[in-house]
């Protein structure tokens, strides 16, 4: 299946400029356990930006390389993983069905199922007479349903700081079921995490370019912004009791949010050397939020020596982290 081709230039539009809100009150650094990590590294690539904790407490991730990796239950730090699979593409969000299998939605290849042994299948790479192109993360319910995101439309997951820039809704909610794909939203900013409520009945969606997350229930797929946040959110994992855990790469740039109202500068911007370009912080951060997004916990890693926190799977008393250019899974005490 083809992909988009990549725009020579973005197509940036007026929007309020906004002001970050400092990490104070809940979101103070009190705790700043991301900065002491049990590290997990990959043999190859790097980026795990899913973790996956199995029914028997072994974990699984992915790189960049597009290889699939899986830890043993109780492994020490270090501890060499087995390759599970090779997507021959980019691996991002990573969930298990209800049949024993792993989707795998892939940057690359669109969304896939992945047998314990290894074998790769793709479910679907278009939707709604578009192509998936940027297939981001995912959330299955216990029929077997998989609510994944389609981040942008327009750029591919090396250009993502483009998609964000453009400040476009170029990305939309979909759902696989029964063999058929459905779009369920259309017009969403970058959105990334999505996790499920335990009855079911509606979906946490996290918007990284407007820092939001959204309640979108399924009888009417009508999106209520439930939180804006001091950050920008990525993976969004439910602990089946009404919270979520929610990855946070990094806290809000205010040179970017100065930059909304004027587009040509926004242009401008994206020509501009990597280096020169607005950059994400080096600093951990992650949030526990309920379904109504109330903040009901965060921790932080203030020096960033674990930086961009894409995911946050708690499983017993342990919180494993993944990252989108680490090259090394990461676990602290939960």
């Amino acid at each position: 299946m083809t992909r988009t081709r990549a725009p020579r230039l973005i197509r940036p539009v007026a929007a309020p400029a906004s002001v970050p809100p400092p990490l104070r009150g809940v979101w103070a650094a009190t705790d700043t356990r991301l900065d002491a990590p049990l590290l997990f590294p990959l043999p190859s690539g790097n980026g795990p930006e899913d973790v996956l904790v199995l029914p028997d407490g072994a974990v699984v991730s992915g790189g960049d390389d597009g290889r699939l990796w899986r830890w043993p239950a109780g492994a020490p730090p270090r501890t060499r993983p087995e390759l599970l699979a090779d997507t021959g593409g980019r691996p991002l969000g990573i969930e298990l069905h209800p049949d024993g299998a792993l989707i795998v939605c892939d940057a690359e290849r669109g969304l896939l199922r992945v047998t314990p042994d290894g074998a790769v299948k793709e479910l679907t790479g278009v939707a709604g007479g578009r192509p998936v192109n940027l297939c981001n993360n995912a959330a299955i319910s216990r029929d077997g349903a998989v609510f994944f995101t389609d981040s942008s439309a327009r750029f591919r997951l090396p250009a993502w700081k483009r998609d964000m820039l453009e400040y476009r809704p170029n990305g939309r909610l979909l759902c696989f079921a029964g063999g058929r794909t459905e779009v369920v939203v259309d017009r969403l900013y970058f959105p990334n995490g999505v996790a499920l409520t335990p009855d079911e009945s509606a979906l946490l969606v996290a918007e990284t370019s407007t820092h939001r997350l959204l309640r979108i229930p399924l009888s009417t797929a009508e999106p209520t912004v439930v939180a804006d946040l001091p950050a920008y959110p990525d993976n969004v994992t439910a602990l089946g009791d009404g919270t979520f855990w929610v990855g946070l790469p990094s806290p809000r740039l205010p040179v970017a949010e100065r930059l909304l109202p004027h587009p040509r500068l926004r242009q401008a911007a994206d020509l501009l050397p990597a280096a020169l370009q607005p950059h994400p912080r080096r600093y951990g951060l992650a949030a526990l939020v309920d379904a109504d997004g109330t903040v009901r916990r965060t921790l932080h890693g203030p020096t960033g020596s674990y930086q961009m926190i894409t995911s946050v799977r708690q499983h017993g008393d342990r919180l494993w982290l993944g990252s989108l250019v680490e090259p090394a899974l990461a676990a602290v005490p939960a």
